[in-house]
């Protein structure tokens, strides 16, 4: 590294960030690079050999000197980001304060406004209150601060809020397929709050496909970075390159990744619980049997020993021996230990409601009669009842089911309605279908829910398989309604392959006998027997023109129109306008 710096074989590239509103080119980096045709030309590599030489401070400063040298050599008007380790900052601030960097802007005539210094390595940073106070000269000069590489598991929360950058480049971990990866885009919807609290334009780092690109341009994220852009280059870029520019431009709006998983069900929190009284372990009979007493709609109460719980006595069980002859006598004075359950169910007040849905099947009724414990940190709250958790359970899977359909996993009504109004807002032109089984329910009562799952299984298949992920959604409303939004060109070739292939797929779920007839016998909704003809598949189409409409539910109720207008056509796919509709 010391003949390096000494024959000065380094020299900077440059690589453009961009606007992803408009492509525009916003900034260049100015990159190092060794000599070519030998072990020290990439970065990595000339990182190491400087930390082995414990050259890091003369090797960042001169990569700095090129970076500007070379940049007002070309009379570049732009934003140039130069790189330096927060380290190396605090030494060049405490050595020479921000004088030096001035002092090189002015010789090369470069504009301090137009300087961006991307702060790296900054998780060695020992004393952040000094070096957020040193910075300050900096900024006051006109130079604006970035941090780079956030959360790589590195970055510092802190640092961004003590710093409070101009901007904060997002890790490529988590732009990298952040098309297929609905975490990794949930992470950077929470960095963009962050991002908004501290006024900081946020940078999306490694860009290398369309898909991805297009994501992240209609998450809002102001610039990005990456090969697809533009690679690293040794003069700037006038525009990015031809496929980040098409995919900038175009009017497709990105399907967002959705969590192949059913939501979260929610916590025990939002559950009703008693705030019912207690007896501790030496409590008596007497004293048990005149607390249900002053309490009549006391249903159990908890056995304490101190604030913990250790057991819980049913009223109906304790007061049938209580009533009995002679008991008070002989056992009033007695502990009421005899008569409680040890072994009671007890929840902490985070627990998840899924994880309680084994009280309900339990072999053991006790947990329904007796109810539950609820504790929060170990410490008695008070009592739960079977029905409120019946209850609690029912409201938190509808609610999750809004989310993500807990069948087939597709996106429920809330990230249905979040997609129209993205396509409503971008303006541009889709189709709304709504697809809908004909005949289903007495299938389902003739086989059975498990059989009728696998049919809803079977459409979801199909209609996933006929959508072009990077710009058809496919959602699932519940049971066997989906909404499937188009911006393929080719959506009527597919709406029509999904209902002839369900049509062959779907006989194979009958038996024998009814696949001979073309139909199974069965009850209809007023308990007539009659003949139903085998499951098939409607779909209602409505070509949405975004100038028509204002907001999600307008276009859901005109697919329901369509479908209702399919179902009762029985030519499988039936296509209207918003004004056949709205006649």
């Amino acid at each position: 590294m010391a003949t390096i710096l000494r024959r000065k074989n380094l020299y900077p590239l440059f690589q453009p960030i961009a606007s992803l509103c408009d492509g525009a080119i916003y900034a260049h980096e100015a990159l190092i690079r060794g000599p070519e045709q030998t072990a020290f030309h990439s970065p990595d590599a000339l990182l190491r050999a400087a930390e082995h030489e414990n050259l890091n401070f003369e090797f960042e400063n001169q990569c700095v000197l090129l970076g500007i040298e070379r940049w007002g050599a070309l009379g570049e008007p732009g934003r140039l980001f130069l790189n330096i380790s927060a380290d190396v900052l605090q030494q060049v601030l405490k050595q020479c304060g921000c004088d030096i960097l001035v002092g090189l802007a002015k010789a090369y005539g470069v504009s301090l406004r137009m300087l961006v210094l991307e702060i790296t390595e900054y998780e060695r940073v020992a004393d952040m209150d000094y070096l957020a106070g040193a910075v300050q000269d900096i900024r006051a000069a006109g130079v604006s601060l970035a941090l780079d590489d956030f959360g790589d598991g590195r970055s510092s929360l802190r640092l961004w809020s003590q710093l409070k950058p101009e901007f904060v480049k997002i890790d490529k971990y988590f732009t990298k397929a952040i098309s297929q990866n609905a975490d990794k885009l949930k992470t950077i919807q929470a960095l963009q709050q962050i991002a908004a609290v501290f006024d900081t334009s946020l940078i999306a780092e490694g860009i290398e496909t369309e898909d991805d690109l297009r994501v992240l341009r209609d998450l809002g994220l102001p610039y990005g970075q990456g090969y697809l852009l533009g690679r690293p280059a040794r003069l700037p870029y006038a525009q990015i390159q031809p496929k980040a520019r098409v995919v900038i431009h175009d009017h497709t709006v990105a399907v967002f990744p959705e969590l192949r998983r059913a939501a979260n069900a929610g916590s025990i929190s939002r559950l009703a619980v008693n705030k019912a009284p207690t007896v501790g372990l030496k409590a008596t009979n007497d004293e048990l049997a005149r607390l249900f007493f002053d309490q009549p709609k006391l249903h159990a109460v908890a056995v304490l020993d101190g604030t913990r719980p250790v057991a819980i006595i049913n009223r109906t069980a304790f007061m049938n021996e209580y009533s009995k002859l002679y008991y008070r006598e002989i056992w009033g004075c007695k502990s009421c230990m005899l008569h409680a359950n040890l072994d009671p169910r007890i929840i902490e007040r985070n627990h998840n409601v899924d994880e309680l849905v084994g009280i309900l099947t339990s072999e053991d009724q006790r947990y329904l009669t007796d109810g539950f414990i609820v504790t929060d940190n170990g410490r008695y709250e008070g009592l739960g009842t079977g029905d409120q958790l019946v209850r609690s359970v029912t409201e938190t899977r509808i609610e999750a089911a809004r989310h993500a359909n807990p069948l087939t996993y597709l996106p429920g009504n809330i990230p249905i309605s979040q997609h129209i109004e993205r396509l409503l807002a971008r303006g541009v032109g889709f189709v709304a279908c709504y697809a809908d089984l004909n005949n289903f329910k007495p299938f389902n009562d003739q086989y059975g829910y498990w059989r009728g799952d696998e049919m809803i299984r079977l459409l979801a298949k199909l209609c996933q398989a006929h959508c072009d992920p990077r710009c058809d959604f496919v959602g699932h409303v519940g049971g066997d309604d989906f909404i499937l939004l188009y911006q393929s060109d080719n959506w009527q070739t597919q709406c029509e392959s999904i209902i002839a292939e369900f049509a062959s797929q779907a006989i194979n779920l009958f038996d024998e006998p009814a696949r001979a007839a073309g139909g199974i016998q069965a009850d209809d909704r007023y308990g007539v027997p009659r003949f139903f003809p085998l499951t098939t598949l409607s779909i209602g189409a409505v070509k949405i023109n975004h100038n028509e409409f204002t907001n999600a539910e307008q276009v859901a109720s005109m697919a329901a129109r369509a479908k209702h207008d399919a179902k009762t056509s029985d030519k499988g796919l039936v296509v209207r306008t918003s004004a056949e509709l709205s006649a």
